[in-house]
């Protein structure tokens, strides 16, 4: 587990050099014996974080298994800090989806660009709403990952980050949460319309949780889904566009 830890390290610094480098410029840059730099080269073929295209090349490349690796996790972790594995990947994590996401989700209050992974999504955030972490160990690493009831929370304020509003209907629907703690994280967001589809949603679902939204913040509508289309009901008890199918709950079973 270590040596896999030191391997990822390694990858991290590889990719300074550019979506294709040769070992001669890996010597360079990492300052290796060469049996350790081609220990971690071969490491890397494995895991499917690099390909080799010729005599001393390498590619730098999504790992397509990447979604269900520990190890990538480690490695998002490694990219981004400070950050913390969340949206539909911590979903996927808690057993709150049964779909297994392509791309690793990471939560940053840093402003950042795109991954030269491409199966890294990198999510900034404004400080205020980095919080509501687990630690996890992986590869004798800690690492952060959003707590259960925050990934919901994070998943009613970006939908488009964990497949859209049904999977996070599910994960209410079949998880266990604390939605004292689920209140408090929402109000700590400052994005009203979190709340609201927090209430929609507990309501539709019968949890029997006291979602309370004041008078002044129904006048404005923001959609349920706001990955769907547009084109919806207006529901004037929680300020909704309920733009998904009338027998969504259905599609939950």
């Amino acid at each position: 587990m270590k040596n896999m830890s030191r391997s990822i390290e390694v990858l991290t610094k590889l990719m300074e050099l550019g979506e294709v480098f040769t070992t001669d410029e890996a010597k360079r840059r990492l300052g290796l014996k060469e049996s350790t730099l081609y220990y971690h080269l071969r490491r890397l073929v494995e895991l499917g974080f690099l390909e080799r295209i010729g005599r001393g090349r390498y590619l730098i490349k999504p790992n397509p298994n990447v979604s269900i690796s520990p190890d990538a996790f480690l490695l998002a972790s490694l990219l981004v800090k400070p950050g913390a594995i969340a949206y539909w990947s911590a979903l996927n994590y808690y057993g709150l989806t049964e779909q297994i996401p392509r791309t690793i989700f990471i939560q940053t209050p840093r402003r950042t660009g795109a991954s030269k992974l491409l199966n890294i999504k990198i999510v900034s955030v404004k400080p205020h709403k980095f919080f509501g972490f687990n630690e996890v160990k992986i590869s004798e690493r800690l690492i952060k990952i959003t707590d259960p009831e925050k990934t919901i929370i994070d998943c009613l304020d970006k939908p488009k980050y964990c497949g859209g509003l049904i999977e996070v209907a599910k994960a209410l629907k079949n998880g266990s949460f604390d939605f004292d703690r689920m209140l408090d994280y929402a109000k700590k967001m400052e994005n009203v319309a979190i709340l609201k589809r927090l209430g929609f949603l507990c309501e539709k679902l019968g949890l029997g949780v006291n979602v309370k939204i004041k008078r002044g913040y129904l006048r404005s509508y923001p959609l349920l889904d706001p990955t769907m289309p547009k084109a919806g009901k207006i529901n004037p008890r929680w300020g909704l566009i309920v733009n998904i199918p009338e027998n969504y709950l259905e599609e939950l079973e």
